[in-house]
């Protein structure tokens, strides 16, 4: 989990510093200096989402998608089967399964099994939403008990 919330970190801030880049410094209109922008100013010169919540949105849909398709398509063992190889001692192996788990856990819809929720294309569009804009639609409450 820890190291989830470290790639997070580092995508906003390599995010930061690619729009950082691209806005440019801020003049002082006053004394003339150039000044650094800070990350608040440059989310309101920035209108589109935070890219950990498209990546989030993103894989989210793509789940969907390979649920529905079921295991009649190798692509299906990519979201639910465990992956091979070693990896380093206390080190988790996640699956693309745990991760979507992991998700549907911020926007308090945990206790679901995603593939089956995944059938459902309109409530799965709401929870992908959620997951996009990281906050819960009025009818999440809803999904725990279907």
């Amino acid at each position: 989990m820890a190291a989830h919330l470290r790639e997070e970190r580092r995508l906003r801030v390599f995010e930061n510093r690619v729009l950082s880049r691209i806005f440019g410094p801020k003049r002082d209109e006053v004394t003339g200096e150039c000044n650094k922008l800070y990350n608040e100013e440059i989310n309101d010169l920035h209108s589109s989402p935070n890219i950990v919540w498209v990546i989030k949105s993103r894989r989210m849909r793509w789940a969907g998608h390979v649920a529905r398709v079921g295991e009649r398509r190798g692509v299906y063992m990519i979201l639910v089967g465990t992956p091979e190889g070693k990896r380093p001692l206390g080190i988790y192996r996640d699956r693309w399964e745990d991760n979507i788990k992991m998700e549907l856990q911020e926007v308090r819809s945990e206790g679901m099994d995603c593939i089956d929720v995944a059938q459902d294309r309109d409530w799965w569009r709401a929870l992908v939403n959620a997951v996009m804009n990281l906050r819960v639609p009025y009818n999440v409450g809803n999904f725990s008990t279907r």
